[in-house]
């Protein structure tokens, strides 16, 4: 089984992830959305487990500096997947696919239940 963390390294959140994944002796691998890259297609795999409005962070400081005609106009999946494509640090981080299935945010608990099994 192949675990994946997508992220942005130097992210508080995501380094705590990696470090509890690295910890509870999880072998997983890292994608930095920076360096490597997002693809419509891994966004739309999130989106099936994910409601766009929670893959969004609108608390973070990507979506705080952007317009507020372009923050109107985040309205669905749809208009979601074009700003997490032009800016994916928009993305809440991390975002963890496990057996197929999408998790997004990062708390010990939460990953405690996650791997539970």
């Amino acid at each position: 089984m192949t675990i994946n963390l997508y992220g942005i390294p130097n992210c508080d959140t995501v380094k705590k992830a990696r470090t509890w994944l690295s910890s509870n002796g999880t072998d997983f691998v890292f994608h930095d959305f920076k360096k490597d890259g997002i693809t419509r297609e891994l966004i739309a795999t999130w989106l099936r487990d994910v409601p766009w409005d929670v893959l969004v962070n609108r608390k973070g400081t990507t979506w705080r500096k952007l317009p507020d005609e372009r923050k109107a106009a985040i309205v669905d999946a749809a208009s979601a997947t074009e700003l997490m494509l032009e800016s994916p640090s928009v993305i809440k981080r991390p975002v963890l696919v496990r057996n197929k299935k999408t998790t997004v945010g990062f708390s010990a608990d939460l990953y405690q239940h996650i791997f539970q099994d």
